[in-house]
């Protein structure tokens, strides 16, 4: 499994914990930023906005996420499911060859997620700020902005996403 490289402290146990780590890091999750040099993310960047992440944890402390994106008239709903890889705070994905770190963490403002997806075709990383509200602050956001370059990223692999508003009707999402 690749190393999470960060210039930040990548902690021996989950970043931060205080406690029970699922009920702290599972929840609803705003994705305020990404950096990635996948091809179909850098066709589509420009016309994304905020979307979900809803995280939880299997009762073997494996990590599900569901992203939901906002699309014209409706939602998009993914799941991925990530397997414990024995170091705390990073999983492997269960289907594909795809690597999940949390790089930092404070559970209840940020979380700042390193992926990789090894694909014989195009491999490629992302980074991930998600944040517990819509609003991020400019010092979360300049933090983030310097680690891009840091995991051989760039400033124009960049989206800073704006906020998507309400979810379709009859979806039974709702952004706060």
């Amino acid at each position: 499994m690749e190393e999470c490289r960060s210039p930040w402290q990548v902690p021996t146990t989950f970043p931060n914990s205080t406690g029970d780590v699922p009920l702290q890091f599972a929840g609803e999750w705003h994705v305020t930023a990404i950096a990635s040099n996948c091809s179909v993310f850098l066709k589509m960047k420009d016309g994304m906005k905020s979307s979900m992440a809803i995280i939880s944890f299997t009762p073997e402390g494996d990590l599900a996420m569901k992203l939901v994106l906002p699309l014209m008239d409706k939602c998009q709903e993914f799941e991925l499911l990530f397997q414990q890889s024995g170091q705390a705070g990073r999983y492997m994905g269960a289907q594909e060859k795809r690597n999940l770190c949390v790089m930092e963490t404070d559970y209840s403002h940020y979380a700042v997620l390193h992926e990789v997806q090894h694909s014989e075709t195009e491999p490629s990383t992302a980074l991930q700020l998600l944040t517990r509200e819509q609003d991020v602050s400019p010092q979360l956001l300049q933090k983030f902005m310097e680690l891009i370059p840091t995991m051989g990223l760039t400033q124009d692999m960049l989206a800073i996403l704006p906020k998507s508003g309400e979810w379709p009707k009859g979806t039974g999402w709702q952004l706060r």
